[in-house]
C-alpha cells in the first residue's frame, strides 16, 4: 500500500480502477491505509508514500491523475516539494492534506502549486466529492462515463469498453449492464429491473427475459467466465459485485 525507504523501496500497490491512478504522500502509516482504504473502495488506483523518496521516479515511469500530499514530511516539506515537481514540469494535480491550517500555511500551499488545500482532522466524504471536483476539472473524469472496476461506460455514446478493447451491445443490454453500474453491490429485484430497464416495452416482459438478458450480457463482458461481475441473489434478483 505504501513505499516504505526502510524496506528496501519495495512498492505495494493495490489496484482497483486501473484507469485512474492517486498518489498519496503521508509519513503516518495509519492515516496512509485510512486514505489508501477509502480510495481504492471508490474505485481508484492507489500508490502511497511515506515520504517523498521515490516519488520522483514514480512519476517518471507513470502518470497518475492527482497527488494527495501531507506537508509535514521526513526530509523535505510537502509544500517544498510540490513546488521543485512544477519547477521540473509536472503538472499534476495536487491536494494538500495536513493539520498545517494556518491562514499563512494556506497560503504557502496555493503558492507553492497546489491545486486544492484540505486540513486534519478531515472527512472522508468531504475529501472524495473533493477529489472528484479536482478530476473533473483537469479534465480525467466527466459526467459522460462512469467506471466500475475495468468497465468504463460511455453513457453519450452508449458504448463500453473493457481494458480499452470495445464490446459490442445492444441498447437493452447496454441499459441493463448501465442501472448495475448505478446500484453497485445492491440486490436487483426484477420488478425494478423490468421498471428500470424495459420501460414501457415490459408489456411483452415474462419471467425468463431478465435470465435470458442477464446470460447474453453476461457472455459478452466475461466470455470466460473469470471475472464474475455478478451474483445471483436467490428469490430476488442480481447484484453486481
Amino acid at each position: 500500500m505504501y513505499y516504505d525507504s526502510n524496506m528496501e523501496n519495495k512498492e505495494i500497490e493495490i489496484m482497483e480502477n486501473k484507469e485512474i491512478e492517486i498518489i498519496v504522500i503521508e509519513d503516518e502509516p495509519d492515516i496512509l491505509e485510512l486514505l489508501e482504504y477509502h480510495l481504492v473502495k471508490k474505485g481508484y488506483s492507489v500508490t502511497g508514500f511515506l515520504s517523498t523518496d521515490n516519488v520522483e521516479q514514480f512519476l517518471e515511469e507513470e502518470n497518475p491523475a492527482l497527488m494527495i500530499v501531507d506537508r509535514n514530511l521526513p526530509g523535505v516539506e510537502g509544500s517544498d516539494f510540490v513546488a521543485q515537481m512544477r519547477n521540473l514540469g509536472y503538472d499534476i494535480p495536487v491536494m494538500f492534506l495536513t493539520a498545517r491550517d494556518k491562514e499563512s500555511d494556506l497560503e504557502e500551499g496555493f503558492n507553492s502549486g497546489g491545486d486544492d488545500y484540505m486540513t486534519k482532522p478531515f472527512s472522508s466524504k468531504e475529501l472524495l466529492l473533493r477529489i472528484e471536483a479536482l478530476l473533473r476539472r483537469s479534465g480525467v473524469t466527466s459526467n459522460d462515463k462512469m467506471k466500475y472496476r475495468d468497465l468504463i461506460l460511455d453513457i453519450k455514446k452508449r458504448e463500453l469498453s473493457i481494458e480499452n478493447q470495445s464490446i459490442e451491445l445492444t441498447n437493452l443490454e447496454f441499459r441493463l449492464l448501465h442501472t448495475f453500474v448505478k446500484n453497485p453491490h445492491q440486490a436487483l429485484d426484477r420488478d425494478y429491473l423490468r421498471d428500470e430497464v424495459w420501460g414501457d416495452d415490459s408489456a411483452s416482459f415474462h419471467d425468463k427475459t431478465i435470465n435470458v438478458a442477464m446470460n447474453r450480457l453476461k457472455k459478452k463482458i466475461d466470455p470466460s467466465a473469470e471475472k464474475e461481475y455478478f451474483a445471483p441473489v436467490w428469490g430476488v434478483g442480481y447484484k453486481l459485485i
